[in-house]
């Protein structure tokens, strides 16, 4: 797992890669929320750019509320991510209509899948998250095994696997 995160004014920084969910946890209690616009083609850029022949990325984790770029931009680099096997699962906080639309498409796009989510929910956040590792390291059939009503919310969605 690597955490990439933006804030501010073009500030983006990402976490070495880890293998510990207490790892994980430990950098994001260090992310803190500063206004200024989306930089989610910097996310999907970074994942295209990560990952080696015998380390690839897996799968995308892209957990936001808002959408201020240029959807056209993101769903080129979201077909990129496809044709690299990365599927964007995209966990939406909020109502925000535009954001729900281009999330949608872009986890479609990538072979990935939407879902939306309470942010006062860690429950829900952590079932979402366990289905996107389950995926990540058993595919599609380790999605089918656990059968979760995360793993089946995001069955429906994704490509027909064998």
């Amino acid at each position: 797992m690597q955490l990439c995160h933006y804030q501010g004014l073009g500030h983006f920084q990402y976490s070495l890669w880890l293998t510990q969910p207490a790892a994980l946890l430990d950098q994001l209690s260090t992310v803190t929320c500063l206004a200024g616009a989306t930089q989610i083609h910097r996310v999907l850029q970074h994942a295209l750019q990560s990952g080696t022949s015998t380390h690839p990325v897996r799968a995308l984790v892209f957990v936001g509320d808002a959408c201020e770029e240029a959807p056209e931009t993101l769903f080129a680099l979201a077909g990129k991510c496809a044709i690299k096997k990365i599927p964007i699962f995209i966990f939406h906080e909020g109502q925000d209509q535009n954001a729900k639309d281009v999330f949608r498409h872009l986890a479609r796009l990538s072979g990935g899948a939407y879902a939306p989510f309470d942010v006062n929910s860690a429950d829900e956040l952590r079932a979402l998250l366990g289905a996107v590792s389950r995926f990540a390291v058993g595919g599609v059939r380790a999605l089918r095994a656990s059968n979760t009503e995360k793993d089946q919310l995001f069955l429906a969605q994704l490509p027909d696997q064998p």
